[in-house]
């Protein structure tokens, strides 16, 4: 029993890949610390895990729901064949049992957070779950993961304030971005068979060279909202934005180089492209914005 409850765990993180949580983690992460700038971005032990449990459990939920309404898919699916769920090391009663306690957990977080967050977590849930239907009724399903990726920023900030502000509105909006263009290079992996079986995507509605050209665009749009965050950040909060700018740079030569790579029309690079080369973007942003917020402090301190 022991062993047979280690390995299911084991199965289960990595069908729903736990390591790419740091995609839409560290956004959600630096959009808390900006919320909580007059206290040097550290909410407090309390509201930081109850923000993690509910980023971690609303993923948990969406990737479950995934694997669970594409298990029919995957089993046909060359590329996908092998995940634990469509290949029966994994049952679908525990995909449920995981599920709800998942939901449960996110759910029970919420409620302590605050009333806000609570009230609108049943709306969260459905948000992330509803993208794994979209393919069969749009093409443009990349934007409704684009949207349920960009919760995370404004759930953040809403559980630190209570409310809404422009600042995580146009970070979320640059999330949508950067979400809609990726995924669209990753689709790409499985244009043949989308288009064989019927699915919506915006790789078989324009082509391989057009949706590339999509998201190209769609990473533009998010450079300059985060040229945005950049400004309201100064302006707001007197950040010195240094870090900011040579963020942005490496963050720009990132995306650039992985359009370089997805342009390859290698379905190895294209993996490097959308895992590796994300998180490091997202990684980066959380820490320029971190050592933006600090520098205030740290300059008082050496004043004083």
């Amino acid at each position: 029993m022991p062993g047979g409850w280690y390995r299911t765990l084991r199965y289960w993180a990595e069908e729903i890949r736990i390591s790419h949580t740091f995609f839409a983690l560290p956004f959600a992460l630096a959009s808390m610390a900006v919320a909580s700038h007059d206290t040097r971005g550290w909410p407090g032990i309390r509201p930081f895990l109850l923000i993690l449990v509910c980023l971690i459990t609303a993923r948990t939920c969406a990737m479950i729901f995934n694997r669970w309404a594409d298990v029919e898919f995957d089993r046909r699916n060359p590329r996908t064949r092998n995940r634990h769920l469509a290949s029966g090391r994994l049952s679908l009663r525990s995909a449920v049992v995981l599920w709800c306690l998942s939901a449960t957990g996110f759910l029970a977080a919420s409620w302590h957070i605050n009333r806000l967050c609570f009230l609108l977590s049943p709306l969260a849930l459905v948000a992330v779950c509803l993208y794994s239907l979209t393919k069969r009724f749009t093409d443009f399903t990349h934007l409704y993961l684009g949207a349920a990726l960009a919760l995370a920023p404004l759930g953040a900030w809403m559980a630190v304030t209570g409310g809404i502000d422009l600042l995580p509105v146009v970070l979320a909006l640059a999330v949508f971005c950067w979400l809609v263009g990726f995924d669209m290079i990753y689709a790409i992996q499985d244009h043949e068979f989308d288009r064989r079986e019927g699915l919506g995507s915006l790789i078989v509605r324009w082509g391989v060279a057009n949706a590339l050209h999509a998201a190209f665009i769609s990473h533009v749009l998010m450079l300059l909202l985060l040229g945005v965050v950049g400004l309201l950040l100064r302006y707001r909060y007197q950040c010195f934005c240094l870090a900011y700018i040579i963020g942005m740079l490496l963050i720009t030569a990132c995306l650039l180089f992985e359009h370089w790579l997805a342009r390859r029309r290698s379905l190895r690079w294209i993996g490097t492209a959308f895992f590796r080369l994300n998180a490091l973007i997202s990684c980066l942003f959380l820490v320029v914005v971190t050592v933006e917020i600090s520098f205030p402090f740290f300059e008082d301190y050496f004043e004083g």
